[in-house]
């Protein structure tokens, strides 16, 4: 299946790679070069940015396209399953934000290791963490690399998993450039381009 013009698809990808690196590579210049610049984008972003980042990063391909397929297949219970999104981050909220929140600690390792062993805490909450989000960062390189690949008219598997580990690392490049900073632009851009610019 092709969808449109192949050439014309990829220079509109082309041009959207190219602006959103040119900021994140303009927002590395500009900022610090400690850890908390690269990792907390050195505290610089207020509340409505932050927000409009999450939101950039909730609303994912996941978000528009799975959840329209699922209403699309099951109808009333489709809709159901999206709502289990909204509800499960309010819970995430009151049960682990508020309670994080209150004793000052930053992450449920702080938490934890404050009353426990540290470094079998930090182990753990390392390890596990790292292992969630290799899983989840390889499907979203699979359909993010899917989605070009099928821009670019590509059918074949050996050509598409090229496709899917070029995407893999633009986006490395994209995090090693610009660090925090840089992806909370490339986010708040996303957020901003999906809900203003029509399906």
């Amino acid at each position: 299946m092709q969808l449109g013009n192949p050439i014309l698809n990829m220079a509109i990808f082309g041009v959207f790679v190219l602006i959103t690196l040119f900021i994140v590579v303009r927002v590395a210049t500009r900022s610090g070069k400690s850890a908390t610049d690269f990792y907390a984008g050195g505290r610089s972003f207020d509340g409505r940015q932050n927000g409009i980042a999450i939101a950039g990063d909730y609303l994912s391909a996941a978000s528009f396209l799975g959840i329209a397929g699922a209403v699309a297949v099951y109808g009333y219970d489709g809709l159901l399953y999206s709502i289990g999104f909204l509800v499960a981050w309010l819970v995430a909220l009151l049960l682990v934000a508020e309670p994080l929140r209150n004793t000052g600690k930053y992450t449920m390792a702080d938490v934890l290791s404050f009353r426990m062993q540290q470094r079998p805490v930090r182990t753990a909450a390392a390890t596990s963490t790292l292992a969630v989000s290799f899983f989840y960062l390889l499907a979203q390189m699979a359909g993010a690399g899917g989605l070009v690949a099928l821009l670019m008219g590509i059918t074949d598997r050996t050509q598409q998993g090229f496709v899917i580990a070029l995407v893999g690392v633009l986006m490395i490049v994209y995090v090693l450039v610009g660090g925090m900073k840089g992806t909370t632009w490339v986010q708040i851009i996303k957020a901003v381009l999906l809900i203003l610019v029509p399906a």
